[in-house]
């Protein structure tokens, strides 16, 4: 596709979304957009949806745009800015970019679509699409998931290799041009499982975490690579800046699917935070830090947060866990408030949000939860009736006062834990100084047979943003 970019894609002064500190980015004014990845099941075609988040306007918590995407079996999932707060940083090429662009990757298809939300926030368009193509020949991988902005370039991690297996990795877009640059990594190691990247930009470290290739999670979850442990089991601790691997930390012995990196925004901090989705002799959920091990000069991990399943009746259960008569919590995000002190923790198959205090990292507390849908429970929201799927992905505002959560997984997933069929759902909670949430009776957004997923907020969230300065 000829692409359209604006010819003027720099400023004079930074744009006034990007701030060099987690501090000022809490001080920003509420958001008024958001955008969310949506996929229809039965034409497979997707879209990007925009909502009116404004408390004061008529439209608030109303789809008020959309962008229906051309192509079918993209299968959208994560995507992310061109460019944030790490244009600040001080080595930064390019301080003078603007979030602009929404970098749109289909999952499923390997195919990138670059979305311009300006003149009119609320009517983004394609002004690009990398075809799976050149991303296979200039990267060597396919299936790209997360994105996100980085000083020097647009980073985009990849599920796996062209044909399906590994190595999974992550390569880089030019901020100016959108093309693909190459693959990041000089010197990968061990690593062959990918999913997430996070990075401590100021100590020049990258994380990297672990699903499983493509083939191994597209058809479903599969149980004998599930029991045979072959999924994801641990973090991997990187050289920003030579692209070198240094570090492997697993996760426990039976602990499989390593997914989602929250580091503390605080760039003077050096831990964060990663869910793992299931433990296959409990079927818990868990949470571990990593942190720096300053007496070793490396790094460690550790677990500071368990979930347990809850028991259940087989026959309310879908049939892939009906052996266990239990629900596990199927933990499939987590997000961290920008000032540090709320971890987010979504239960898909319990269909519980849960937040936690973590203000002292190694000791979090559980100070509130929010039920809504789940594999039994069902929870309704103040103005529906049952809900099913669950929180799924978590958005936070960068003041901490609003989250929002979706409900779909993945496609083939979706199928397996909710075989009557999801019905997506977007809702906003209200989050209390102290803690405690609820959500707020006037924002449910229904999709009914369309599936959302990512949100990102209009002048950005708590997982868009990196900071140099404290």
């Amino acid at each position: 596709m000829s692409t359209t970019l604006s010819p003027n894609r720099t400023r004079w002064l930074p744009d006034p979304t990007f701030y060099p500190s987690p501090t000022l980015a809490a001080e920003a004014p509420p958001e008024t957009l958001s955008y969310v990845a949506i996929l229809n099941p039965t034409t497979g075609k997707g879209a990007l949806g925009v909502i009116d988040c404004d408390a004061t306007s008529k439209q608030f918590g109303t789809v008020v745009g959309r962008l229906d995407l051309p192509n079918v079996g993209d299968e959208l999932h994560h995507f992310g800015w061109n460019a944030c707060s790490s244009a600040l940083c001080p080595a930064a090429p390019h301080p003078h970019v603007k979030r602009r662009y929404l970098i749109i990757p289909g999952l499923r298809s390997s195919r990138i679509y670059i979305a311009d939300t300006e003149p009119d926030p609320g009517s983004p368009r394609i002004v690009k699409i990398i075809e799976p193509d050149e991303i296979a020949k200039k990267t060597g991988y396919s299936r790209p998931h997360t994105v996100h902005c980085g000083p020097d370039g647009i980073y985009v991690n990849a599920l796996g290799a062209t044909d399906g297996n590994g190595p999974g990795g992550i390569f880089v877009l030019d901020h100016d041009t959108f093309e693909p640059r190459g693959p990041w990594e000089a010197d990968r190691g061990p690593q062959q499982l990918a999913y997430d990247f996070a990075w401590h930009l100021t100590q020049d470290v990258m994380i990297t975490s672990e699903w499983g290739f493509p083939n191994m999670v597209e058809q479903g979850l599969d149980l004998d690579i599930l029991l045979q442990k072959r999924f994801g089991q641990a973090i991997h601790i990187w050289d920003l800046r030579k692209r070198k691997h240094l570090q492997r930390l697993p996760v426990g012995e039976d602990d499989q699917m390593v997914l989602e990196l929250r580091p503390a925004h605080d760039p003077t901090k050096t831990y964060g935070f990663v869910g793992v989705v299931t433990n296959i002799k409990t079927l818990a959920s868990s949470v571990w830090m990593w942190h720096r091990d300053d007496g070793k000069g490396t790094w460690a991990i550790q677990k500071v947060i368990d979930i347990p399943a809850e028991p259940a009746d087989p026959d309310q259960l879908p049939p892939a866990l009906k052996a266990f008569k239990a629900v596990p919590p199927l933990v499939s995000d987590i997000d961290l408030s920008v000032d540090d002190r709320f971890l987010y923790v979504s239960c898909w198959g319990t269909g519980e949000l849960r937040q936690y205090d973590v203000s002292d990292p190694f000791h979090p507390q559980f100070v509130g939860s929010v039920h809504l849908g789940g594999i039994v429970r069902n929870a309704a929201h103040p103005t529906s009736g049952p809900l099913n799927g669950g929180p799924q992905m978590i958005e936070i505002s960068r003041d901490g006062k609003r989250v929002y959560v979706t409900n779909s997984l993945y496609l083939s997933w979706d199928a397996q834990f909710y075989p009557e069929g999801i019905r997506g759902w977007l809702a906003k909670l209200d989050v209390g100084a102290n803690g405690g949430m609820s959500p707020d009776p006037n924002f449910l957004v229904e999709f009914g047979n369309e599936r959302p997923h990512q949100v990102r907020l209009q002048g950005g969230d708590a997982s868009s943003d990196s900071y140099c300065f404290p």
